[in-house]
């Protein structure tokens, strides 16, 4: 019994003795390998550098306004007698929109230039008389001041009597009126307002534009403008101000002149969105932007030669939508690894996914 149990004991010990001499023996075994050493290939897609003229387009929501917008205010005090325009009139520049009583002005203004075209007779006389030298320097002097003093007296109450009819500036419509009949109207320096005129023949639509975008465009630009009330119709617009200073959000406002059709006819305070189309002349090479490893200013790619993927440092000029454009480090035609990089070292083996 003791001797069977001891040859089973040998011949477990035997067996567990052959594994450990196995093993062992195939650790220190080297390992298959292609050349010198064991090579592992990753898989990549690329892309092809191509060179492009890339257009910038963008576009930008901005508010429709007038032409022209003017808050005409009274010159003069008194109590309103007459009103001739309504809101929604369309008024010429220089029509009468409201008349101030004028009775004592109008009578003010007659007595000026009643006492105006006598200094002035007056002077004429004395002149002659002058000339003749029949008065003395002290004598006209006084008659040349007396026609001045007589002509500012008049031209005062000339003003003043004209202040009674309040006319408007510029040609548009009435778009607030906010006295009528028996208001009394304040003058200088709180002056009451009487009416709001807009001038919509042309339009303007104001936007505000990024300081990465402001520097693309130029005063004359054509642009596309469209808006959500019509929304198969655009206008044709042009940029007419570029401002110089930017505003708290580094925005640059810009304004864009459109035509106020009548076929489709626009009216000030409406949302107008600008469409830029922005082509470059030049052209250059571009990748995807999932291409880029690192940062813009410290931008890498893996450029496949062979089977061999290489990192290369290059410059963006900028980057366009999802593309990006290369200004210099990288020629048209090379492979550039767009999926699978970031497994990737320098001279790595690669594999081109079809």
């Amino acid at each position: 019994m003791n001797k069977y149990r001891l040859i089973s004991i040998s011949v477990v010990v035997l067996g567990v003795s052959l594994g450990f001499m196995i093993n062992s023996q195939e650790k220190n075994e080297p390992q298959a390998s292609t050349g010198a050493g064991m090579t592992t290939a990753h898989s990549v897609s690329v892309v092809t550098a191509t060179k492009q003229s890339i257009s910038d387009n963008f576009s930008l929501m901005g508010t429709i306004a007038a032409n022209n917008d003017v808050v005409v205010m009274s010159e003069t005090q008194g109590r309103v007698v007459k009103v001739n325009a309504q809101v929604g009139d369309f008024k010429t520049a220089g029509s009468v929109l409201v008349e101030v009583d004028d009775e004592l002005k109008e009578a003010n203004y007659k007595a000026s230039k009643l006492n105006y075209e006598k200094a002035k007779n007056d002077l004429d006389r004395f002149e002659s008389l002058y000339k003749d030298k029949s008065i003395s320097e002290s004598q006209i002097e006084q008659a040349r001041w007396s026609f001045q003093n007589a002509e500012s007296q008049y031209i005062v109450a000339r003003r003043q009597y004209r202040d009674t009819k309040i006319t408007t500036p510029i040609s548009g419509i009435v778009t607030a009126r906010p006295v009528d009949i028996g208001s009394m109207l304040q003058g200088s320096p709180q002056p009451s307002v009487v009416a709001n005129i807009v001038d919509i023949s042309k339009l303007k639509v104001k936007i505000s534009v990024a300081e990465k975008d402001v520097f693309k465009l130029k005063i004359g630009d054509n642009v596309e403008v469209a808006t959500d009330v019509y929304p198969s119709a655009t206008f044709e617009g042009k940029v007419i101000t570029i401002a110089a200073k930017g505003d708290e959000s580094h925005t640059y406002p810009v304004e864009v002149s459109i035509d106020n059709s009548k076929t489709f006819p626009l009216k000030a305070g409406m949302f107008g969105r600008v469409n830029f189309t922005l082509k470059n002349k030049a052209e250059y090479v571009v990748v995807p932007r999932e291409a880029l490893l690192g940062s813009l200013k410290n931008a890498k790619v893996y450029v496949v030669q062979g089977d061999v993927a290489k990192l290369r440092s290059i410059v963006i000029r900028k980057e366009v939508g999802t593309n990006i454009e290369i200004l210099n480090g990288l020629n048209e035609g090379e492979l550039v690894v767009v999926n699978g990089q970031n497994n990737l070292k320098d001279n790595a083996t690669v594999v081109i996914r079809k």
